[in-house]
């Protein structure tokens, strides 16, 4: 897949072809030469522009969204997510597999705390911080979120360096809600990778609840309607 095929073009929020972390970088460029059909580059957020939920990943999987050029599609973690967005009417089909299998969010917006695909699935810190800028950015650039979902402890921890907050002050633990100000919350969830969910960590049944709640607290009803 070529840059810049349905991508979005260079923003405060996005750069497709954005080479800030050399490591990063440098494998990106070594995978795109291994495989020359995949996206292989920043993965740009995903769903609707004004969203209510926002969801927080890690970073692109090697052959998920690093394949695909869109967030949690194509790999084991976006199983879980997508048919749980789908039950609550967050997703027009429970299935992710191609940025044109007419997928759709509704009234949900997915993004990652790194957007590009780290070497072991394990990004630096200061690859972490390097790129929070563009989840700030996002953030600021989406007044409508309610409710931010942050998929394990690296996303919670980037959304709150995106905002300012201290880490001492909002502890992260699965299922956990905290008042952001008098419009946001964040809630997390354990990730729902391959490893949560094999070792049952994570159940399908926990994951369920927690993007369920975050719906309550977004003002979202059940099948995604507003209340």
């Amino acid at each position: 897949m070529a840059a810049g095929a349905g991508a979005p073009r260079r923003s405060a929020i996005y750069d497709p072809d954005c080479v800030r972390c050399p490591r990063l970088a440098s494998f990106l460029a070594d995978v795109r030469a291994r495989h020359a059909a995949y996206w292989a580059r920043p993965v740009p957020s995903f769903g609707s522009p004004a969203p209510r939920i926002l969801l927080v990943g890690l970073a692109p999987g090697m052959h998920g969204a690093n394949r695909s050029g869109r967030p949690f599609t194509g790999d084991f973690a976006g199983i879980l997510l997508y048919e749980t967005l789908f039950e609550l009417g967050l997703a027009t089909r429970p299935q992710s597999v191609a940025v044109d299998d007419g997928l759709a969010l509704i009234d949900a917006r997915i993004t990652n705390a790194v957007k590009c695909l780290p070497p072991a699935n394990k990004p630096q810190p200061q690859e972490i911080r390097c790129c929070n800028s563009y989840l700030a950015n996002e953030i600021q650039a989406l007044p409508s979120v309610r409710v931010i979902l942050a998929l394990g402890r690296v996303a919670h921890e980037a959304v709150l360096l995106a905002l300012g907050l201290k880490r001492s002050a909002f502890v992260f633990a699965h299922a956990r809600e905290h008042a952001l100000d008098g419009a946001r919350q964040l809630v997390d969830s354990y990730h729902c990778s391959r490893y949560n969910t094999q070792t049952r960590r994570l159940t399908a049944t926990m994951f369920k609840a927690v993007v369920a709640r975050a719906c309550v607290l977004a003002g979202l009803g059940q099948n995604g309607a507003h209340i």
